[in-house]
């Protein structure tokens, strides 16, 4: 069961899987824009047992209210940290989760002791923006085409999956209409990208082959950033990791957990 943790000026849903054996760092996973929190469901049978794992919905996605006043993704994953008591956490991000979770790295090294990015985002990257896709998400937003843009969405970012394919197509009805109620809210963080080389702990980086060029270019720079980061190309994901290939992401995470010095 989750519950509502109080943010600045608002609220975030959480989930506490509670149980903690104490020797290592509780696992904070961290969503998507292409997704909620429910992405993270088909890698958390994987997990080790007994393990504390702690996941949430950004402002605006999921369960969570869409935001009403000016915040940071940096600043919610905080204070979540600081609702749970947690000191100090392995944080394992997809895309823009990850972004949050090198931002938090860069800003507050001491509550961050391990890192595990899956297609991830970074601040401050000029690569990704493509100017042709973003003309065209506002196209179908001023149409009001919601299944525009799942398509859309699905083509670029989804194309490792089935066609159809209802798990993408579901997160995406879901978390599309968050790409509007924090436009304008949510503050980026200072340009991370260039700071990459000042992280010191231990980092997975997954790169999906089939995921977006732009994306996969950004990982490879990123992943020759980060100082020993370890680069996993996988042939059969996209930005969707959690979906195509949950084992490997939890065997990951697990492996990423045995690195992370203990609590």
């Amino acid at each position: 069961m989750g519950h509502m943790v109080q943010v600045k000026g608002g609220e975030v849903w959480a989930q506490d899987s509670g149980s903690d054996d104490g020797a290592r760092p509780p696992v904070v996973l961290l969503h998507s824009g292409v997704g909620d929190s429910r992405l993270w469901e088909p890698v958390l049978p994987g997990l080790p047992a007994g393990h504390r794992v702690i996941r949430y919905d950004a402002r605006g996605f999921g369960n969570s209210p869409a935001p009403t006043v000016s915040y940071s993704q940096a600043e919610d994953l905080r204070s979540v940290l600081d609702h749970f008591e947690v000191r100090r956490a392995v944080l394992v991000g997809s895309s823009m989760g990850a972004r949050t979770a090198i931002d938090l790295a860069l800003d507050d090294p001491g509550r961050v002791a391990a890192l595990g990015l899956f297609a991830p985002g970074v601040a401050g990257y000029e690569g990704l923006e493509v100017p042709e896709l973003t003309e065209e998400i506002g196209r179908l937003a001023t149409a009001r085409d919601m299944d525009g843009l799942i398509a859309l969405a699905a083509r670029v970012w989804g194309a490792a999956g089935p066609d159809p394919d209802p798990e993408a197509e579901t997160l995406l009805r879901a978390a599309i209409p968050a790409w509007f109620t924090t436009y304008g809210h949510e503050t980026e963080g200072a340009p991370a990208f260039g700071r990459l080389g000042e992280l010191d702990l231990p980092c997975t980086l997954l790169l999906g082959e089939k995921d977006q060029p732009e994306v996969i270019r950004c990982n490879e720079a990123m992943a020759e950033a980060i100082p020993g980061c370890l680069l996993v190309r996988h042939p059969d994901c996209d930005h969707f990791p959690t979906l195509r290939a949950p084992q490997d992401v939890a065997r990951l995470v697990t492996e990423l957990c045995e690195r992370a010095p203990a609590a």
